[in-house]
């Protein structure tokens, strides 16, 4: 996003605005490579929220959902991955989980 605060920010600029503690990214990070395997890494939202919060054990759980820093994908795919979530439907009983699949 550019430094001109003097206008309304665009759709495709919100991620890139959302500030993200360097846990999130770190515990992402960690996770996609501990699972990667034939080109994809699926990854439990629970674990993820886990390491976050053992890497910076400042933040809490709440925090994670209300300032919505599991909102992550659009910015992997930024960087070439392809994202998917997927969460239990209404009377559904899974686990939440990202998918990361290389483009490559």
């Amino acid at each position: 996003m550019s430094e001109d605060k003097g206008r309304p920010i665009r759709p495709d600029e919100v991620a890139q605005a959302k500030v993200f503690p360097k846990a999130v990214f770190a515990a992402f990070n960690e996770l996609i490579a501990e699972k990667y395997q034939s080109r994809r890494a699926v990854i439990r939202q629970d674990a993820v929220i886990e390491r976050i919060l053992a890497k910076d054990p400042t933040l809490r759980r709440g925090d994670i959902f209300d300032k919505g820093w599991l909102d992550v994908e659009d910015l992997y795919r930024a960087q070439g991955w392809i994202v998917e979530y997927d969460k239990p439907g209404y009377c559904e009983t899974y686990e939440a989980t990202f998918t990361f699949t290389s483009e490559y």
